[in-house]
């Protein structure tokens, strides 16, 4: 698989990752980010060694979106240090099923994350093991037949799975979520998780400058069949 890279120098690698693909993955022989990556720094490089390779931040399997790997031990010792003290900007749109109530507004949940299934729920605050997850939303398109709506996602927290938790307890779970949304047949038949990380902003590693990245998933609903 070839890759798709929006930048790439001595210190970092941004690319997107296709939807179904995991970031990384511990079972053998399953393609992930990590090994394709790793494989496209070593046929472009003139030392043929094992390169680094450093993951910053994850995108769960079934999203599709924008993510930053670090090449150096210097450039993720300084993405982590941001990633831990103030976050990334981490943006994503949403097809939600459903229209919510309040057009914008901020969700702050408790959530604790169950591994045996590999899921996450929301709960109380003295659940043991309970995280809070903080996130802003704002409706940016509604279309009434069937009800639906598009939703620009700012993360302030990255708690498992946790948009697709906090927009199904809205009441709106993510078009295609089979994991966490029960959804009206029109908008859940033959389709993907309607999640895209579509913006990624840090600050470089070495240089300090801003670095700013976009792609053009889902604009408008007019480029979504329903």
């Amino acid at each position: 698989m070839n890759p798709e890279i929006l930048y790439e120098d001595q210190d970092i690698i941004v690319c997107a990752k296709p939807a179904g693909v995991p970031t990384q993955s511990s079972r053998v022989g399953t393609p992930d980010m990590v090994s394709i990556l790793k494989n496209h720094i070593y046929q472009n490089s003139e030392k043929k060694q094992q390169p680094y390779l450093a993951v910053i931040h994850r995108l769960d399997q079934p999203v599709e979106g924008l993510l930053v790997f670090a090449k150096t031990p210097a450039a993720a010792r300084e993405l982590n240090r941001q990633l831990t003290q103030y976050g990334f900007g981490k943006h994503y749109r949403a097809l939600l099923a459903g229209i919510p109530v309040c057009m914008e507004g901020d969700l702050e949940d408790y959530l604790v994350k169950d591994g045996r299934n590999n899921t996450a729920q929301v709960c109380t605050p003295d659940t043991p093991g309970a995280k809070k997850a903080r996130l802003h939303y704002k409706i940016i398109e509604t279309c009434s037949t069937p009800d639906c709506s598009l939703a620009d996602i700012t993360l302030e927290t990255g708690r498992h799975h946790q948009i697709r938790v906090q927009m199904a307890h809205m009441g709106t779970p993510i078009a295609g979520d089979k994991k966490y949304g029960k959804e009206s047949p029109a908008l859940a038949a033959s389709r993907t998780l309607q999640l895209f990380a579509c913006r990624l902003k840090f600050k470089h590693p070495r240089t300090g400058k801003i670095m700013d990245f976009h792609t053009d998933h889902l604009n408008s609903l007019k480029n979504v069949s329903l």
